[in-house]
């Protein structure tokens, strides 16, 4: 893969990047002081992460084109204890969804490159979704649930369950570890709940390039 694809993305990828991370670092700055519980992983789960770093790097031919953004975790570690909510309201974490690869997507109604990828991940899941494998969009608006759904409704989002932090206290959490610079952030998480790959800014989640990444995650998993 051409260093210069995984260096400069497209111009206007950058643009909104960096437009949608000033706003998310105001938003973050202004709820730094509310955490929602999230905390990280224990040493066994960190010691169990770590130890997948072939597996990370393994994934790095599949990552190109449209989604090149993307980075092998270096090391991988354990994001078990991520917290939200689902739709049923409840609390979950990441570790709720052990047995699946995911791939968990930070947005806001306010994030402009947020809104513009959301039908792309609900196309994604429509497609590739299965007891394997989901897309877990986490919405961080601040407020009650009733924008974001209305959003959601209005784009005719239909394969996205409607996950939920408005404490934005799970984009804080990796603000911490280094993974989130702005919105969207973008996580791809394998069936223990390790970190294998992520990135900040938007893509195109429904092209062949994203398609493939996600089968190369699978493939791991099985291996």
């Amino acid at each position: 893969m051409p260093m210069m694809n995984r260096k400069f993305p497209a111009f206007g990828l950058v643009a909104l990047s960096a437009v949608a991370g000033i706003l998310a670092g105001v938003i973050a700055l202004y709820v730094i002081e509310r955490p929602n519980g999230n905390t990280g992983a224990g040493t066994a789960d960190e010691t169990a992460c770590a130890a997948k770093s072939g597996l990370a790097a393994a994934l790095d031919p599949a990552i190109g084109g449209e989604v090149a953004a993307m980075l092998p975790a270096d090391p991988p570690q354990s994001l078990t204890t991520l917290r939200f909510n689902g739709p049923d309201g409840k609390q979950l974490t990441l570790a709720d969804f052990s047995g699946k690869t995911l791939l968990v997507n930070l947005w806001a109604t306010w994030c402009v490159p947020c809104r513009t990828e959301m039908p792309a991940l609900d196309a994604l899941e429509r497609e590739m979704g299965s007891d394997r494998f989901e897309v877990v969009a986490v919405n961080v608006d601040r407020g009650g649930d009733e924008k974001p759904q209305a959003f959601l409704e209005e784009t005719g989002i239909q394969a996205l369950a409607h996950y939920r932090d408005n404490t934005v206290g799970v984009f804080n959490e990796l603000k911490t570890r280094g993974l989130a610079l702005g919105l969207p952030v973008t996580l791809l998480v394998d069936e223990d709940g390790c970190l294998l790959a992520h990135m900040n800014g938007p893509a195109e989640w429904a092209s062949d390039d994203a398609r493939k990444l996600i089968r190369a995650a699978l493939s791991s998993a099985e291996g």
